[in-house]
């Protein structure tokens, strides 16, 4: 669990983070979303004291993040950026067992560790291991810098826009390998991005913030069915066209394993009305019939966002 409270950073007479508080779930994924300059990287960089705050406090598990030297913390706590920042002097797996080497892990787990990432990401040990960042595509060094960072086993992994230099195709192959890759090792993520619709896809939880401030944390559900201010409906209106995707696809191509209370919805509903008719009942979930009236299986709010973020 990570614990924010009353976080600022202010640089003279600049306030560049305000007050922030929020509580990011452990296993989650928390996505900070807002323009340029509306402080969410300078709150991203104070979890692991690359920024210091100016006034606040942040606890991981409990524990203030000042109560280790910053370098012990950021061992600690993986980081990806966008651009990867590898280093070009290095090789693909040297690059990797980065930070393991520093920890001072035995050759054999370093090794073990690199060949499990590289596998996992589909790169090959022998074929891409001796390689050089500059003999890789963008796509392919995404990939090594979130290896890279997810190398020692941390519990929380920093992400700076870690998908924007990526092209379309890439970018959405990348965020499918990472919510892939949360999910088996149950990573707490903080991402920052500028992309409504990747926060929508990728978060639990959004955090939108403007001018230093944190004006709304919520499930994506939440922000787009009853958004706090009209900064946040703004954000909202930009991801407008994906969820008039949905009006396309039927519900029987978003049917869920599982059981859920209420009105049955039939499976020939647009996919649109479904997500309108569950934000207006207040339910995560509804059950879902065939053209029989028998049960399918259940329709979620969650589900329905998700789909609308990535229309197929």
């Amino acid at each position: 669990m990570i614990e924010i409270e009353g976080i600022s950073k202010r640089y003279d007479a600049t306030t560049v983070v305000d007050d922030v508080s929020m509580v990011i779930e452990p296993r989650t994924i928390a996505v900070i979303v807002g323009t340029s300059g509306s402080g969410k990287t300078t709150l991203l960089r104070m979890i692991n004291r690359l920024v210091e705050p100016t006034a606040g406090v942040i606890r991981l598990d409990g524990a203030d993040n000042r109560s280790l030297p910053g370098y012990e913390l950021r061992r600690s706590i993986g980081y990806a950026i966008q651009g990867h920042g590898l280093f070009p002097h290095r090789t693909v797996a040297q690059n990797i067992a980065t930070v393991p080497v520093l920890l001072g892990w035995d050759a054999a787990r370093i090794k073990r560790r690199v060949d499990e990432l590289m596998t996992l990401y589909q790169l090959d040990p022998q074929a891409f291991g001796p390689r050089y960042p500059h003999e890789l595509s963008g796509g392919q060094q995404q990939r090594v810098g979130v290896a890279r960072a997810l190398a020692a086993e941390p519990n929380v992994l920093l992400m700076d826009e870690p998908f924007g230099a990526l092209d379309p195709i890439i970018r959405n192959k990348a965020q499918e390998d990472l919510l892939a890759i949360q999910k088996r090792f149950g990573t707490t993520i903080i991402l920052v991005t500028h992309d409504m619709e990747e926060a929508v896809h990728m978060g639990d939880k959004i955090a939108v913030m403007d001018a230093g401030k944190l004006v709304q944390y919520a499930r994506p559900a939440e922000i787009l069915a009853k958004p706090a201010s009209a900064f946040v409906e703004t954000l909202v209106g930009a991801s407008e066209k994906p969820f008039r995707l949905l009006s396309l696809g039927r519900v029987r191509d978003a049917v869920e394993t599982g059981a859920a209370e209420g009105e049955a919805i039939p499976a020939d509903t647009s996919q649109r009305d479904a997500l309108a008719e569950l934000l207006w009942s207040g339910r995560p979930a509804l059950p879902v019939t065939g053209a029989d009236g028998k049960p399918l299986g259940r329709v979620t709010v969650d589900g329905l966002v998700k789909r609308a973020a990535r229309p197929t």
